[in-house]
C-alpha cells in the first residue's frame, strides 16, 4: 500500500509543477498585456488633450492648468462644464503616465508592480481580456521553473507536515492496530 501512495504523490507533484509551469509561463504575458493597455489609454487620452493642448499654447504659455482656471472662472457656464471635463482628461493622462513610468523598469520590477501596486480598473480589464500566451523568452521561462519549484515545495510540505503532525499526535500503538 506503501508503493501505491508514493506512486500518487509522485504523480501529484509532477502534476503541481506542471501547474506551476504552466500559471509561472503566463505571468510576463499579462504584464505585456497590462502595460500594452497602460500605453494604448494614455496614446488615447493624450489624443483627447491634443486640442486643448494647443490652445494653451497660444493662450497659456503651454499651461493645460491656466487653462482650466481660466475656463473655471469664467461666467459663461459651458466653459465652466468643459473645465471639469478637461480637468477629467488631465487627471487622466497624468495617472497614466505615472502608471507608464512605473512599467519602465526592468521586468522584474514591471511584474511586482502590476502584481501588488497596479492601477484596479486596468488590472481588471487587462484580466478581462487576457488572452492566454506562452512567451519563450528567458525571464518567461524563470518565473514558469520559480512558480513550479514554488508549488513544488509547498506540496512537499504540506505532504510532509501531516505526516509528521500525525505521527507525533497519534500514538504508536493506535497506529499499528
Amino acid at each position: 500500500m506503501s508503493r501505491f501512495y508514493r506512486f500518487i504523490r509522485d504523480y501529484l507533484r509532477l502534476g503541481i509543477f506542471a501547474l506551476g509551469l504552466l500559471v509561472g509561463v503566463q505571468v510576463p504575458g499579462f504584464v505585456d498585456q497590462y502595460e500594452k493597455r497602460v500605453s494604448a489609454r494614455l496614446d488615447e487620452a493624450q489624443l483627447n488633450l491634443a486640442g486643448f493642448q494647443v490652445t494653451a499654447d497660444k493662450y497659456f504659455s503651454g499651461s493645460l492648468k491656466r487653462l482650466i482656471e481660466h475656463y473655471q472662472a469664467s461666467d459663461d457656464i459651458v466653459f465652466k462644464q468643459d473645465a471639469v471635463s478637461i480637468q477629467s482628461i488631465y487627471d487622466r493622462v497624468e495617472l497614466l503616465r505615472q502608471e507608464a513610468q512605473r512599467l519602465s523598469g526592468n521586468q522584474l520590477f514591471q511584474a511586482w508592480h502590476v502584481m501588488l501596486n497596479a492601477n484596479q480598473q486596468l488590472f481588471d480589464e487587462t484580466v478581462e481580456s487576457y488572452s492566454y500566451t506562452v512567451m519563450l523568452n528567458p525571464f518567461a521561462l524563470i518565473w514558469g521553473i520559480c512558480g513550479a519549484l514554488t508549488l513544488a515545495m509547498l506540496l512537499d510540505l504540506l505532504i510532509g507536515g501531516t505526516v509528521y503532525c500525525t505521527h507525533k499526535i497519534v500514538p504508536r500503538n493506535i497506529r499499528k492496530s
